[in-house]
């Protein structure tokens, strides 16, 4: 059934027309290879991969993917890999895209067609989950009913002006509950914000509302924030800082020692006084 468009790859195009589906004349034709082994190892990883069991029609997947820019390479590795779930599992794939800004948003959640205009064989469809419907959850007490949630909330809207609120109202929710509870939302909030300025109000958050709270993510925030502190302080007062002491300072993670430097910081004539050095 298949051999005959080996031997008359025009044929093709005449199928296509009593078929009724439009596609560009071509120019010429050629006979590829038909193997379609990989012929080295290509690693390919999704992100996350759930899979979730239902009492219908046996259960789905559901791959997660984070996504912080605009990538044109990715619908097509995107389309790969539930291509190869759906053919590994059995189950049928959904593909979830978590954005942190508006535009990324807007563009991953575009339909993708693969193939030919006229009759595109895949229909990509990500569903997309960012600042544009991400509830913003900037209440203590709903944010305490969902504490995952509210963490997504505020990762998610991580570019949002009004950021500072919804980390506020999670730093709030989490005072005085169960350490297994606070650890994980402490180090996936503090993640999922990476390098942007929400970041910063979240380690002050965490270094106040949750001085109760120990773990070596949250000693770090505030060791973090604490050299912050000490540097910016410096920098006011127009202190030079050299090279070592920023590194030293930066470098340091016992809290009291932090502490004491933070105090001379105030008064020292130099940067290297504040280490009170004999």
């Amino acid at each position: 059934m298949h051999r005959i468009f080996q031997e008359y790859p025009e044929l093709f195009s005449r199928v296509s027309e009593v078929l009724g589906v439009d596609l560009p004349h071509p120019t010429s034709v050629e006979a590829l290879p038909t193997d379609l082994t990989e012929a080295r190892p290509v690693e390919r990883r999704v992100d996350t991969l759930l899979r979730f069991e239902t009492a219908a029609d046996g259960g789905f997947l559901v791959a997660v993917e984070a996504q912080g820019r605009k990538d044109p390479a990715k619908p097509g590795s995107w389309a790969y890999y539930c291509a190869y779930l759906h053919e590994k599992y059995g189950l049928p794939p959904l593909l979830l895209v978590v954005c942190q800004d508006r535009a990324t948003a807007e563009w991953a959640s575009r339909p993708v067609r693969i193939g030919p205009r006229g009759w595109p064989t895949l229909t990509l469809r990500p569903l997309v989950a960012g600042p544009h419907n991400m509830p913003v959850i900037s209440d203590a007490v709903e944010a305490r009913k969902d504490l995952a949630l509210a963490t997504l909330s505020a990762i998610t809207h991580a570019c949002d002006p009004e950021v500072g609120v919804i980390l506020k109202a999670l730093s709030t929710a989490l005072r005085d509950m169960p350490e297994d509870l606070v650890n994980p939302v402490v180090e996936f909030t503090a993640q999922g914000l990476g390098n942007r300025p929400a970041a910063h109000i979240w380690r002050n958050l965490v270094a106040v509302d949750l001085s109760f709270y120990t773990s070596p993510l949250s000693d770090g925030i505030r060791a973090e924030s604490r050299a912050e502190d000490i540097l910016f302080v410096l920098e006011k007062r127009g202190v030079t800082i050299p090279d070592d002491v920023r590194e030293r300072v930066n470098g340091c993670e016992d809290p009291e020692i932090m502490r004491s430097w933070l105090a001379r910081a105030l008064t020292a004539a130099t940067a290297e006084e504040i280490f009170g050095d004999a």
